[in-house]
């Protein structure tokens, strides 16, 4: 066969394929024996007619076509191998050329390339939050929060109760094309936080703890009994407003008492911490809340510091990858809106509905978010390959059981049962590897970046240039030698031996 190889802008290749004439007969003749196998000739038995009696029976062009497709599952990987080329998917016949002599015209995508640039120039302080006391405190007091015993009273709403109320609000002055509904009458359980604790609250730099459904709200719940009806009103500013639609609204809330609970905490102490599982003391509940938020601080952390570094990095490489490829990672898009859709009770077509769309439209949009993550993780694959980054078998083995272990109780049983299948397993614990890699390869570059890994390097080094207890006497003595003028008629006959040193410390890999 005589190939011609064109490399296109879109990283794959045009494969231009003479055939020889002998190929192409060889062909045809299987193709008319597999169709008169599937036909009646009269005369003769199934698939033993003459060639020129099926050419007769179903025509030229229809023997043409069987021996094309004979021809390309014959010749194809061939091709492949001669033209040396690495596909990242299966190419297709886009032309017949000329059919004497027959040329085939073949497109086939290429494996994607990267080239990753200076990515261990980049740098960027490492810093994540540290834990302090308050936040374990405001964990302990929410463990607290969770075993309040709240028994009804028939009193007056105190500071510290809980005060389930009906709520319906309403916009005062309505302007043109506005909604005068603000909240639909709903029953709300309401704790009123006391006022110092509030101010404490409100204070705060984060301002993740706004009052529903204006400020002081449960304060004014004071005093209340059940049955009492009360109405107030709430100017919510232009701007900062919570909640965000609520802004510049004059706003009149109908509030109905419908019952009044007292909520009394436990203590903390030894017995708090034991009823909450295997701690024996408080102090140990709090050291398991501390390794557990930062645990959460540092995974947060890291997600926010590997996306910024690695975008970064993304900027500076440069990537190309076949249209197949970006098509294939639309596909991984869709179907994870479809799984996000499904968990919130709704499906595609009703989306798509909403939003005015058909399904080409979303894929459209959908481009940018799908370039993104392919290029993340062509980044990923290829800083592991420059790094050197491997999987051990056994940690792969151990990921693979545990993984399954949670599927199995996690999905139902039928879809459970399919585990066992040869290709689902084997499919799975490439997936497993791959988010292993993924996962070290996001940690070196992390230390890389971080200057973690420069750090260990630069330790190491010192260590090597240190002398080890064990040369020290000699050198001290030779030393001394030098600074007295004696020299030691036994160090100038013999050979100076080489001194001992430690053995340079490998930095530990991250991977």
């Amino acid at each position: 066969m005589k190939i011609e190889t064109q490399n296109t802008d879109d990283n794959q290749s045009r494969l231009t394929v003479e055939v020889e004439p002998e190929l192409l007969d060889e062909m045809k003749q299987r193709a008319a024996r597999k169709i008169a196998r599937s036909i009646k000739i009269p005369g003769f038995r199934p698939g033993k007619a003459p060639y020129p009696v099926i050419v007769r029976q179903v025509g030229e062009e229809a023997v043409l076509e069987e021996a094309m497709e004979l021809l390309v599952d014959e010749i194809y990987p061939k091709v492949i191998d001669q033209a040396e080329i690495k596909p990242y998917g299966p190419g297709k016949l886009e032309k017949v050329v000329s059919t004497e002599p027959l040329v085939l015209e073949f497109l086939v995508p290429l494996e994607a390339q990267v080239s990753l640039g200076d990515y261990r120039s980049i740098r960027k302080a490492y810093e994540p939050k540290q834990v302090t006391e308050k936040d374990v405190d405001e964990v302990m007091e929410n463990l607290r929060e969770r075993q309040a015993i709240i028994e009804p009273v028939e009193r007056p709403a105190l500071s510290g109760d809980q005060v389930t109320v009906h709520i319906s609000g309403n916009r005062k002055h309505v302007e043109e094309g506005q909604n005068p509904v603000l909240v639909r009458d709903r029953e709300v359980p309401v704790i009123i936080l006391p006022a110092e604790e509030k101010e404490e609250k409100e204070g705060n730099d984060a301002p993740d703890y706004p009052e529903w459904p204006f400020p002081g709200f449960s304060q004014k719940l004071i005093g209340l009994s059940a049955n009492d009806e009360r109405t107030f009103e709430y100017q919510y500013p232009d701007e900062d407003a919570q909640p965000q639609a609520f802004k510049g609204a004059d706003a009149e809330f109908l509030v109905k008492v419908e019952n009044v609970k007292s909520r009394t905490l436990p203590a903390l102490d030894d017995d708090f911490a034991t009823s909450l599982g295997e701690f024996e003391t408080l102090e140990a509940l709090r050291t398991n809340v501390r390794t557990s938020l930062e645990e959460q601080n540092t995974q947060e952390y890291n997600e926010t510091y590997d996306t910024e570094i690695i975008e970064q990095a993304i900027e500076q490489a440069n990537f190309k990858y076949p249209p197949q490829l970006r098509e294939h990672e639309l596909d991984d898009v869709v179907r994870d809106l479809e799984s996000r859709l499904e968990r919130q009770k709704l499906d595609m077509d009703l989306y798509l509905k909403t939003r005015k769309l058909d399904m080409k439209d979303l894929r459209e949009e959908m481009i940018p978010v799908a370039e993104k993550r392919l290029k993340h993780s062509l980044f990923l694959s290829e800083l592991a390959k420059a790094e050197d980054i491997h999987i051990d078998p056994d940690e792969l083995q151990s990921e693979t059981q545990n993984t399954v272990e949670v599927l199995s109780r996690s999905l139902p049983e039928k879809e459970a049962r399919k585990l066992s299948n040869k290709d689902i397993f084997s499919n799975l614990v490439g997936n497993i590897m791959l988010d292993m890699i993924f996962h070290k390869a996001e940690e070196r570059f992390r230390d890389i970046a971080s200057g973690k890994l420069d750090q260990q390097a630069a330790e190491a080094a010192a260590k090597e240039e240190t002398p080890t207890a064990e040369a020290e006497p000699a050198l001290m003595a030779e030393a001394s030698a030098v600074e007295g003028g004696v020299a030691d008629p036994a160090m100038e006959a013999a050979p100076a031996k080489p001194k001992k040193r430690k053995k340079a410390q490998t930095p530990p890999a991250s991977s």
